[in-house]
This record gives structure tokens, C-alpha cells and sequence, in this order.
């Protein structure tokens, strides 16, 4: 092992150490997301979501949780275990390039809040109250109302995220690809998922098509990660105790 490999081991250990908290946060968040998948596609496949906004309002009527999960909002906490991943893999990664992932964090903190802007769960919730009590004219206002809120949802800032979800989870995925600190497979499993990410899920079949398709690298890529991480953070916790101990006892 020459000089540089054991000063970059030592490097990743050092920063794994000061910040384990996030580093293993980041671990168990990405094994979450994978979970969360699965609750997911389970919801999808036995309470598919409506098709119209009236349906929409009748099911936020007779059942708000369903109507809620319909809405995506599971998809925000998804989003959220996805930004904890980021923001560890940006401590293991920091020494292979800072520039680079510090853009990668910006484009994953930009591409968050477009999406946390996206979602109208609250506002259809109301609208569907206020159309079980209205009659006539106000029902169609009320539906003309919800067909805008349904659009916004998957419009605009839902395309910037995705486009921006891409380009930081591809940062990241060259990063790895660079350094020591995954294998090149686990490195390539994320690389496949950010490159089935360039199409959004609201560009048609297609779209559907590309979303459904970047889940199994997604999920392999951040069990794989969330090994990683878990090792390197109780490596760098088994290391900091040792030396304390070292110290302790030394004349």
C-alpha cells in the first residue's frame, strides 16, 4: 500500500469520525428510501391513484389518508431519506473533489425545494371539502380550481427537480466512480439511476417508463452505499475509542 493510499484511508477516517451522526444517518436514510419503495409501489398497485379531479375529491371526501397518499406525499418523506444520503455521501466524498460536491449539494438543495413547492395534498384536501358542500356553478368553479392545482403538481417545479435530482446523484455517481470509497459496482448502480432519471414520470408512458425502471438500480445502489457507510462509521467509532483508550493509559 503506497504513502498516498494509507494518507487517503486516513483522511476518510478522519472525516467519517467527526461526522458519524450524519454518515450513519445518511446509511439507515437510504435504507428507508429502499423500504419506502416498496410501500409505495404496494399503495400504487392496490389503491391505484384517480384519474380525474372529481375522483380526486371524492376519495379525499370519503378516505383523506388515501387521498393524501394518492397526492405524493410519501414521495416528500422519500425525498427527504434521499437528501440525508446526499449529505453524507458528500462527507466520504469531500476529499475527492469539494467543488464538485458542493455543486452536487446545491443542485440536490435546489432540486428539493422545487419539488417541496410541487405538491398540492392541503390545498386539494380543501377544495374537496368545499365541493361536497357546493352545488351548481361552484362545483364547476371548484373543479376548474382543482384540474390547475393537479397540473401545478406535476409541472414546472416537479420537471426542475427531476432535472436537478439527475445532475446531483450523477455528481455523486462520478465521485464514487473516482475515489475508493465504494466499489465501481455499487458506483455504477448509481450512475444507471441517475441516467434513467433524465426522463421526468409526467412525460407520458415514456416517463413512467424511465421512473419505473430507475428504482432497482436506486434501491441496489443505496443498500450497497448503506453498508458502506454503516462500516466506515463504525470503523472510524471502533478507531476514535481506541485511541482514547491509548491515551488514557499511556505514562
Amino acid at each position: 500500500m503506497t504513502r498516498a493510499v494509507v494518507d487517503d484511508d486516513r483522511g476518510l477516517r478522519d472525516a467519517v469520525r467527526q461526522w458519524a451522526g450524519l454518515v450513519t444517518t445518511g446509511a439507515w436514510a437510504a435504507l428507508a428510501s429502499v423500504v419506502m419503495i416498496v410501500v409505495q409501489i404496494a399503495l400504487y398497485v392496490a389503491c391505484p391513484p384517480p384519474e380525474t379531479t372529481v375522483d380526486f375529491f371524492e376519495l379525499l371526501v370519503a378516505h383523506p389518508v388515501r387521498g393524501v397518499i394518492a397526492l405524493d406525499v410519501l414521495y416528500i418523506v422519500s425525498n427527504l431519506l434521499a437528501f440525508l444520503l446526499y449529505l453524507a455521501l458528500a462527507v466520504v466524498l469531500w476529499r475527492v473533489s469539494r467543488s464538485a460536491v458542493v455543486v452536487a449539494l446545491a443542485f440536490g438543495v435546489l432540486g428539493m425545494s422545487a419539488y417541496m413547492a410541487s405538491p398540492r395534498a392541503v390545498e386539494m384536501l380543501t377544495l374537496a371539502h368545499a365541493y361536497r358542500d357546493a352545488g351548481g356553478a361552484a362545483r364547476v368553479a371548484l373543479i376548474a380550481t382543482g384540474d390547475g392545482m393537479l397540473a401545478t403538481w406535476t409541472g414546472t417545479a416537479f420537471d426542475i427537480y427531476y432535472f436537478f435530482n439527475l445532475a446531483a446523484l450523477l455528481i455523486l455517481a462520478v465521485l464514487l466512480l473516482r475515489s475508493s470509497v465504494v466499489t465501481r459496482t455499487t458506483a455504477l448502480w448509481g450512475l444507471a439511476a441517475a441516467v434513467l432519471m433524465a426522463v421526468p414520470s409526467n412525460f407520458g408512458t415514456v416517463g413512467l417508463a424511465f421512473a419505473l425502471a430507475s428504482l432497482l438500480p436506486w434501491a441496489v445502489f443505496c443498500v450497497l452505499v448503506a453498508r458502506r457507510l454503516l462500516h466506515l462509521a463504525e470503523s472510524a467509532t471502533s478507531s476514535a475509542h481506541t485511541d482514547v483508550k491509548r491515551r488514557s493509559v499511556a505514562p
